[in-house]
C-alpha cells in the first residue's frame, strides 16, 4: 500500500499527483480545477490480478490520448465507484454521468476524458481486459457504461468490494488473490445482466443467441468434448445457424473456444494459487496436445507459457498477458 499527498502551492503543483496516478493506473494528462491549491490522497492495495485504490482529491480532469497506449501490450479496464459526488466520463460517442450508488467502466485502450468538478472520494478497480474477456467476451462493448448498483447483483458487487477492502490487511497474499478473483467474477456477473453489453452489430435476437452461445462456451471450457455440435445442442439452435452467428462477428466457433481457453490458461499461469505444471494447466482448460497449445499460446500472446510463468514468479501481481497489439 502507498499513500500520496500533493499539497504543492506554486505553479508547479500537481506534478506529484500525475506521477502517482500514472504509476497506479496508466499514463494520463491531468488538468486541475485549481492547480495552486490542489490536494489529493491516493491509497492502493493489490488483490492479485485486481488493483484497488481509494482516491480523495479536489476537482480535476484526466485525458487519456492515443499516444498514451500505442506501445502498451496489455490493456486494462478501470471501474470507478464514486462515494461523494457524481463523476463524468466521455469515450468514443458516449458521454455519461455516474452518481453515488453506481459504478462506471472505463476502457484503457481507447482515448477518453474523465472529470469531476467538486472534491470527491472514489474507489477505483483496475482489472486486466483479458480477464474480463475470458469471462464475458470483448470489452469493446463496455466503453462508457454506468451501472446502477443500488440493488441486485450490482449492489452485491459493491458490498463485496467494500468488505474485501476493509478486511484486506488481515489476510495473506494467497487469500487476497482469491478475493480479487471473486470481485472480478462479481463484476462480470453484474455486467452481463445488462442488455447494453449485447453485440450491437447484429439484430437483437441474433445478438441474444450469440451471447448465450458464447457464455455457454466460457462456462464449459474444461469439458474436452466442447465443440460446435455440443454448443448448438445446448443452445437449442442448429449448427448452421450457430456458425452463421459467429460469422456475423468475424470469428469461427473453434477459434473462439481456443482463445477463451488460452485466456484462462494465461490467467492460471500468473496466479500464485494455481496448482500444477504448464501441461496440467493446459489440460485442465481443454487442451489435449501440448505442442499445439504452446504454438497457439505464442501466437496469441507473443511469448511462451513458460515465459509467462517465469515472469509471474519474478514479478508478483503481474496481470495475465493481453492480446498482442498489432499497429
Amino acid at each position: 500500500m502507498k499513500y500520496v499527498v500533493d499539497t504543492v502551492g506554486d505553479l508547479s503543483g500537481g506534478d506529484a499527483w500525475q506521477t502517482a496516478v500514472t504509476e497506479t493506473y496508466f499514463p494520463l494528462d491531468t488538468e486541475y480545477r485549481n492547480r495552486r491549491e490542489f490536494r489529493g490522497a491516493l491509497e492502493t492495495w493489490s488483490l492479485g490480478m485486481v488493483g484497488v485504490s481509494r482516491v480523495q482529491c479536489d476537482g480535476l480532469l484526466y485525458r487519456r490520448h492515443r499516444k498514451h497506449f500505442l506501445n502498451e501490450r496489455d490493456s486494462s479496464l478501470l471501474v470507478t465507484i464514486p462515494m461523494m459526488s457524481e463523476v463524468n466520463f466521455s469515450q468514443g460517442s458516449r458521454t455519461v454521468k455516474c452518481q453515488t450508488g453506481g459504478f462506471l467502466i472505463e476502457r484503457g485502450d481507447a482515448p477518453y476524458e474523465f472529470w469531476h468538478g467538486k472534491t470527491n472520494d472514489l474507489w477505483v478497480l483496475k482489472v486486466p481486459s483479458a480477464s474480463v474477456r475470458s469471462r464475458i467476451g470483448s470489452a469493446d462493448r463496455l466503453s462508457a457504461l454506468s451501472f446502477d448498483a443500488t440493488q441486485g447483483v450490482a449492489a452485491l458487487f459493491l458490498d463485496t468490494v467494500r468488505l474485501t477492502i476493509e478486511r484486506a490487511p488481515e489476510i495473506n497474499e494467497a487469500a487476497r488473490e482469491l478475493a480479487g478473483k471473486h470481485i472480478l467474477d462479481m463484476l462480470c456477473l453484474s455486467i452481463v445482466s445488462d442488455d447494453r453489453v449485447l453485440d450491437s452489430n447484429v439484430s437483437p435476437i441474433r445478438a441474444s443467441h450469440l451471447h448465450r452461445a458464447e457464455q455457454y462456451i466460457r462456462d464449459n471450457l474444461k469439458n474436452p468434448d466442447l465443440g460446435p455440435h455440443s454448443v448448438a445442442d445446448a443452445c437449442g439452435i442448429s449448427l448452421r445457424y450457430l456458425q452463421g452467428l459467429f460469422q456475423d462477428s468475424d470469428k469461427s466457433i473453434n477459434s473462439f473456444i481456443r482463445d477463451c481457453r488460452l485466456d484462462r490458461c494465461a490467467e492460471d499461469l500468473t496466479a500464485l494459487t494455481a496448482k500444477g505444471t504448464i501441461a496440467e494447466i493446459a489440460y485442465r482448460w481443454g487442451f489435449a496436445d501440448q505442442s499445439q497449445f504452446c504454438k497457439h499460446y505464442r501466437t496469441r500472446f507473443g511469448c511462451s507459457p513458460s515465459d509467462t510463468r517465469r515472469q509471474a514468479i519474478s514479478t508478483p501481481d503481474m496481470p495475465p498477458p493481453g492480446r498482442v497489439r498489432r499497429n
